[in-house]
């Protein structure tokens, strides 16, 4: 993805490259996005919430997202949109707008993913614990067809979106050059 406009989906919860996750869609403008996004199959930008933001500048949106695509969508039994997506890739939002009706929208440009030159044995015993987790939760292990537990970029980027600590946490991690100080900072938690 090149320098260009996308919308920008703002949550609380963490989509990053390869992620999978499952919305339920209700507010009339992320309803417009989904199904603009379908019919010309571009995608949308997966933003984190800063909480301590101002929303009237759009400052409560941290400026590294994901650009996702949806893989899959449903009329779920409440009435409600149900769709699944699925992160592409890192990028950097600058320059929100706010459209008429709340739909805020960025320019995009696409960040150079971490070098990870591990070896699969030095994310033990991060892949063990992560396949527990998904053997433990369905809803989780049910978004990926094949999960990657031998790939260090997959295992981290999987750890990054389930680990409960703030947003500007994750996007220090996410600034860095490589993914050393992920793996350092999980390797004194994750026993």
């Amino acid at each position: 993805m090149n320098k260009n406009r996308s919308p920008l989906f703002p949550l609380s919860a963490h989509l990053l490259p390869e992620g999978r996750m499952a919305l339920r869609i209700f507010e009339p403008r992320y309803v417009r996005m989904v199904k603009e996004a379908c019919a010309e199959n571009k995608g949308f930008v997966m933003c984190m919430l800063n909480a301590r933001g101002d929303k009237e500048t759009n400052e409560h949106i941290y400026p590294i997202g994901t650009y996702a695509h949806v893989v899959d969508f449903d009329l779920l039994d409440d009435g409600l949109l149900g769709i699944k997506v699925a992160g592409l890739e890192l990028v950097e939002v600058s320059d929100i707008e706010t459209e008429q009706d709340g739909l805020r929208t960025g320019v995009c440009h696409a960040i150079k993913p971490w070098d990870c030159n591990l070896e699969p044995q030095q994310l033990a015993p991060m892949d063990e614990r992560l396949k527990e987790i998904f053997g433990n939760y369905d809803e989780l292990a049910s978004l990926y067809e094949e999960p990657k537990f031998n790939c260090p970029n997959w295992v981290l980027n999987r750890w990054l979106e389930l680990l409960p600590v703030d947003g500007a946490q994750k996007q220090h991690f996410l600034s860095q050059k490589d993914c050393t100080v992920l793996l350092h900072y999980l390797s004194g938690l994750v026993v």
